[in-house]
């Protein structure tokens, strides 16, 4: 069977830029725990964190829903099978291997127990945080059981498993009306999200479990990523107005501004902010006319390492805030250089002598490749 190749340019580079955000907004936040100057105050730096992840959960749904629909355009079918499998070999190593670093070893390393976050914080209802860790609930972990240092970026990668889980059965076994179906799935998000804030929710059992995991689950971020692929394979009619260059350019001088100004969207924050980050991706990806480009090696490079970068950051960022301070070189410009180095280097690392050994079966499992194998 002929393997289909799709390749999309400039996501690696959104994907860096994703990770990026990510990184400041936690350099500052560790900066804060260790009682160092920092900016944790500052609105910008507040809001990159999770739009920098919401960045990712567009472009997750953006790709995936693509990918699943090509697949079953070509083959006449989606494996699910196939799915979870080339999902297992790309999450799964890497996650666990954070989960037994943030639980055996680095606790026992000096250097990286940070204040009011030594062993007994993260030992602390430790089945129960073992537990939801082992079955891709971390996002629960953050929310129900507090911090564990080095482990709690994993929230999100709990919350995009939960989507995989999904994702391939709703287009697998509903053919018809695609886009109206990625509008329901966003709409009911939301009505149940406001539903679980009102009293009248109180009669659900365990509502505190619920609306904790409701909030971190952001399928609408990645359905919002999915109606924009459907738009797109579909070839549908809106594509005129979305891939126009002058809203293109518009919307991303209009997503810069509410950034760098820290602007927060009442009631639909990071819905708001996924839509400006669609139509970047539509055109990014698949606007031929525009100017912009994110096509290079060193972009390439880096985002074809970012789950590295977005996982081993806050180990980079501790390791230089602690070689700074023992040189008595804090500042900016130095901290925010070692902890990109230090990223960079662990993700490029693990990339290439741990990830990749997995990574290699993927293949095996693809009837569509995509990524930088497809170009």
């Amino acid at each position: 069977m002929d393997k289909q190749k799709i390749y999309f340019p400039n996501l690696n580079g959104l994907r860096f830029i994703a990770a990026f955000l990510v990184i400041i907004h936690h350099i500052e936040q560790f900066k804060s725990v260790m009682y160092l100057d920092n900016y944790w105050d500052n609105p910008f730096v507040r809001i990159i964190g999770k739009l920098g992840v919401v960045l990712f959960f567009v472009i997750s749904g953006y790709l995936i829903t693509y990918l699943l629909l090509t697949e079953e355009h070509l083959f006449n079918k989606i494996s699910i099978r196939k799915f979870y499998v080339r999902r297992i070999l790309r999450i799964w190593p890497l996650y666990f291997f954070i989960i037994i670093l943030a639980f055996l070893v680095l606790p026992n390393i000096d250097i990286f127990v940070l204040p009011n976050f030594g062993k007994d914080i993260v030992y602390s209802n430790l089945f129960a945080k073992l537990f939801l860790f082992v079955f891709f609930f971390p996002n629960l972990v953050l929310s129900l059981l507090g911090i564990v240092p080095y482990a709690s970026q994993t929230w999100s990668i709990g919350t995009e498993e939960q989507y995989y889980l999904v994702w391939p059965v709703i287009l697998k076994y509903f053919k018809k009306h695609r886009i109206g179906l990625m509008i329901l799935i966003i709409a009911f998000y939301l009505i149940f999200r406001f539903f679980l804030q009102t009293h009248y929710s109180n009669f659900i059992p365990y509502k505190k479990i619920l609306e904790a995991f409701w909030n971190t689950f952001n399928i609408d971020c990645m359905a919002i990523g999915g109606l924009f692929a459907v738009l797109l394979f579909q070839k549908n009619k809106l594509l005129r107005l979305l891939q126009n260059n002058v809203l293109f350019y518009l919307t991303i001088i209009i997503t810069t501004l509410l950034i760098l100004n820290g602007i927060y969207i009442p009631y639909f924050h990071y819905e708001f902010y996924a839509v400006l980050f669609g139509i970047i991706i539509l055109n990014l990806a698949a606007n031929r006319t525009i100017l912009i480009s994110l096509e290079n090696k060193t972009l390439s490079y880096l985002g074809n390492i970012s789950y590295g970068l977005y996982m081993y950051h806050p180990i980079a960022i501790v390791l230089a805030l602690n070689i700074c301070k023992s040189l008595n070189a804090l500042t900016n410009w130095a901290i925010y250089p070692l902890s990109i180095f230090f990223t960079i280097l662990l993700a490029g690392l693990s990339y290439k002598y741990f990830e990749s050994f997995f990574l290699k079966y993927k293949g095996k499992f693809s009837n569509v490749i995509s990524g930088d194998k497809a170009t």
